[in-house]
């Protein structure tokens, strides 16, 4: 998920609901909709272990797990459809998974205020401690940021355009031909800073006295 390319499933894989009861195979024993098709983009995202034999059996579908209330779901089922290196890992009953949205965390007090406070690392998008090097807690937080950057991605480019303003007063060659002497030679004596002459002072002196004759 770099550069802007975001999958088109992925937002309905982060809003859908799974662990309910499939409506479809009541009586069944493994009717938990903990199942994903990642080839078919239906309203109705969660599908049960029946629902997937009937429907999606040559389809890529991923399956969501709980950890303490909250969906995870294992990298090494996501790594080859989705570029999750920017998320936060964790390692659960022997696999390393990622949390699917942003798990609630109390603000401004608390403990979560103190590691998030004390933390090298912090999620990027709700400011959570993490455990290692990574921009995001989950998932979640990670399509938060990809739109936040596409909204406020501006080229540098545009702001040199804008902000730029020409100097009218300036008769130096501002095009940077600081090496050519001839066209530096060329400009008009109106553009080249004379310095003013000193200003002399003049004392006006005394004529010699003439000393009237003896008789």
């Amino acid at each position: 998920m770099k550069g802007g390319t975001v999958p088109t499933w992925l937002e309905l894989l982060l809003a859908t609901q799974f662990f309910a009861i499939c409506t479809n195979h009541l009586s069944s024993n493994r009717n938990e909709c903990n199942l994903f098709c990642i080839d078919c983009e239906e309203s109705k995202g969660a599908l049960c272990y029946y629902c997937r034999s009937d429907h999606h059996s040559t389809h890529r579908v991923i399956q969501i797990r709980r950890s303490s209330y909250h969906d995870v779901v294992r990298v090494a089922e996501l790594k080859d459809v989705l570029d999750i290196n920017d998320v936060q890992t964790y390692v659960i009953n022997s696999a390393t998974v990622v949390f699917l949205n942003e798990r609630p965390q109390q603000r401004g007090c608390g403990v979560s205020a103190v590691k998030a406070s004390s933390s090298s690392y912090n999620c990027e998008s709700c400011n959570r401690a993490l455990l290692d090097p990574f921009r995001f807690c989950s998932l979640g937080c990670n399509l938060k940021g990809i739109k936040e950057g596409m909204r406020t991605n501006i080229p540098t480019r545009d702001f040199i355009d804008y902000t730029r303003k020409d100097d009218d007063t300036d008769c130096s060659n501002t095009s940077g031909n600081t090496g050519n002497n001839e066209e530096s030679s060329s400009e008009p004596d109106y553009c080249k800073e004379k310095p003013s002459p000193p200003r002399v002072i003049r004392h006006r002196r005394k004529g010699i006295p003439q000393r009237a004759p003896f008789y």
